[in-house]
C-alpha cells in the first residue's frame, strides 16, 4: 500500500496540531511534516519534523514551502490558516506538483470576507444577521458586533454596547463590519459541513460554549432545521471539501453569522466522534472511496483540554 507524505502548514497553531494528531494515526500517511514561521511551538512533539518557512505575505513564501515539499518528498499539503487559503486563490505553490487539501474557491472567497458572507446569505434567502461595513454606520443600534472583515477568527470580535466604545472601534478597526447582535449566547452552534466531489453531504452539529474565543465544550445535537440549512448552504457554495459554520438559534430560526472555509479547531473532536472530514477530504482528492460515517449519538460531549510539554536543558 502506498503511503503519502503529508505537510501541514501553520504547525504552531492548535488547528494544525489537531490535524497532526489525526494524521499520525492515519494508515495511509507516511511522514507527517509541519511548517510554520517560527520554531518555538509544541508541533515538535506531534509531527515527525517541523520546518521554518516565510510568512505568507513574503514574496518568497511559495518558494520556501516548495523547498520543504521537494526535500521531504511531500505528496499532500494541508493549509491550516485563512492567510494561506487566500494566497491560494490567486497563486500556486511554486514548482509543486502535489495535492492541496482545501475547499473550493467559491467557499474560500465567501468565507474569508465577512461582508461577502452576509451578502451571499442575503442573496440566497438564508437567515443572517444584518451586516454593514463599519465605515458606513451612521446610527449604530446597541448592542452590536464589530469584527474584522477578513480572517482573524474570533480574535478581533467585539460586542459593543455604547457610543464611546463604538467610536473607539471605528478608529481602531479600519477594515471591519458591524453586525446585528444575535442575543442568544446559550443557543450557539458550531457545525462541520463536508461535501464530496460527487455531492455527498455530511454534517455534524455541536451546541457549544466559548472560552477565550475557542470552543471549550460542545454537545452533539440533532436538529433537522439546522441540518437542512447546512445542506442547502453546501449546495449553494458548490462546496467540495470541509468548512465550519457558526450560527445561533435566534427567535427559533438557525441564523448563520460566520463561515470558516477551513478545518476548524473542533476537527479533532469531530474525528474522535466519527466525523472524519480531514481523512474524507484526503481520500476524495486521491480518488479513493470515502469511508462510511456512523453519526455519533445525540448528547455526546467534548471538552477542550490542555497539554504541557517540557524540554529540559542538558
Amino acid at each position: 500500500m502506498k503511503l503519502y507524505n503529508i505537510l501541514v502548514t501553520g504547525c504552531g497553531g492548535d488547528i494544525a496540531q489537531s490535524m497532526g494528531k489525526i494524521l499520525k494515526t492515519y494508515t495511509k500517511a507516511g511522514k507527517v511534516i509541519g511548517c510554520d514561521i517560527h520554531n518555538d511551538h509544541a508541533g515538535h512533539f506531534i509531527f515527525d519534523e517541523c520546518f521554518i518557512v516565510e510568512r505568507v505575505s513574503a514574496a518568497s513564501y511559495g518558494e520556501s514551502v516548495a523547498k520543504v515539499v521537494q526535500q521531504q518528498k511531500i505528496d499532500i499539503i494541508i493549509p491550516s490558516t485563512e492567510f494561506e487559503l487566500e494566497y491560494l486563490l490567486t497563486n500556486k505553490y511554486m514548482g509543486i506538483n502535489c495535492i492541496v487539501i482545501k475547499p473550493n474557491n467559491l467557499s474560500i472567497e465567501i468565507g474569508l470576507d465577512k461582508f461577502k458572507t452576509a451578502k451571499f446569505l442575503e442573496e440566497n434567502d438564508l437567515p443572517f444577521p444584518k451586516t454593514v461595513l463599519l465605515e458606513d454606520v451612521k446610527t449604530p443600534v446597541f448592542p452590536c458586533v464589530v469584527k474584522a472583515r477578513r480572517g482573524a477568527g474570533s480574535k478581533t470580535v467585539y460586542i459593543v454596547k455604547d457610543s464611546d466604545t463604538f467610536l473607539l472601534m471605528s478608529k481602531v478597526q479600519k477594515d471591519a463590519v458591524c453586525q446585528e447582535y444575535l442575543d442568544a449566547p446559550d443557543l450557539e452552534f458550531t457545525c462541520g459541513v463536508y461535501r464530496s466531489k460527487a455531492g455527498l453531504v455530511r454534517t455534524i452539529i455541536f451546541k457549544r460554549k466559548l472560552t477565550g474565543g475557542y470552543s471549550s465544550f460542545g454537545i452533539v445535537e440533532k436538529n433537522s432545521a439546522i441540518e437542512s440549512l447546512l445542506e442547502r448552504l453546501a449546495l449553494l457554495l458548490k462546496l467540495t471539501g470541509s468548512i465550519n459554520v457558526q450560527l445561533r438559534m435566534f427567535h427559533g430560526v438557525p441564523t448563520i453569522f460566520e463561515i470558516n472555509a477551513r478545518f476548524s479547531s473542533t476537527v479533532l473532536f469531530r474525528h474522535l466522534l466519527g466525523f472524519e472530514d480531514l481523512l474524507w477530504s484526503i481520500e476524495d482528492a486521491l480518488g479513493m472511496q470515502i469511508a462510511s460515517y456512523l453519526e455519533p449519538p445525540q448528547g455526546s460531549k467534548f471538552y477542550k483540554g490542555f497539554q504541557e510539554y517540557i524540554v529540559k536543558a542538558l
